[in-house]
């Protein structure tokens, strides 16, 4: 189980939010690739970036910033925030990342996810990002009707090699995660899933290797890093133990 480090951009600056509200934001560098840097140096494999302004404004605002992390870190790099026409996703490509998520346009574009997952192989990644179990959309701006399992069911025509399931409501509380909608959202696919929002201890990521056997391939985790609750090596070490 593959441990993400998060590194969020947001006006150029590496920061954290809590339920992906742009009011209550954390900064923890002036420069992103500093996080980077000390994520990649502590063991990280690959990093999970956000470009927070391009989520809310729907196109990239932060590659400048997404370039330093690549080349500084080393490490492969996966990119989401405001990916949403074809343009977007090469850009992205071109400034080195390894792998592209796309949320909004699973919703909106399918046809671009298709086309995006022919294209690049194994490269394309679906952000599934859910409050009270309904898709948020737009940089978690727009609400809507759609049931998160439902969506991930319509995915496995679509090519995209994970889903990246993040549970708004524990996002950033540091109030741990939430397993039983991760397991849902396991079940309900066939695609392997990334599990994102509440990490706070390592007892939570050894909570969801057990999880490893239904298809869970990762964890995402931010704030808890941080904020010096543990440290990359040590939740390493936890996603390949198991659950007291």
């Amino acid at each position: 189980m593959i441990i993400y480090p998060a590194v969020d951009i947001l006006d150029g600056r590496c920061v954290r939010l809590r339920q992906g509200k742009l009011f209550d934001v954390t900064v923890y560098a002036e420069d992103p690739a500093d996080a980077a840097e000390r994520w990649a140096a502590g063991g990280a494999q690959m990093l999970h970036v956000v470009d927070l302004n391009g989520a809310v404004e729907g196109t990239p605002k932060n590659l400048d910033a997404v370039r330093r992390i690549v080349q500084r870190a080393g490490i492969p790099v996966q990119l989401g925030g405001g990916l949403r026409e074809r343009s977007h996703a090469e850009a992205a490509f071109d400034a080195g990342v390894s792998r592209v998520i796309l949320g909004t346009s699973i919703v909106k574009s399918t046809q671009l996810v298709a086309e995006m997952a022919e294209a690049h192989p194994g490269a394309i990644l679906a952000g599934i990002d859910a409050r009270g179990g309904k898709v948020a959309l737009e940089g978690w701006v727009e609400e809507t009707g759609l049931d998160a399992i439902r969506l991930a069911k319509r995915l496995s025509d679509l090519g995209v090699a994970s889903i990246i399931y993040t549970d708004i409501d524990v996002d950033g509380m540091q109030k741990g995660v939430n397993v039983e909608a991760t397991k849902k959202m396991l079940k309900a696919t066939d695609i392997p899933v990334i599990a994102s929002g509440g990490v706070s201890t390592l007892q939570d990521i050894r909570r969801l290797k057990e999880l490893e056997p239904l298809g869970l391939d990762g964890v995402i985790v931010g704030r808890a890093l941080y904020e010096g609750a543990f440290t990359v090596s040590e939740a390493i070490v936890a996603g390949i133990s198991k659950a007291c």
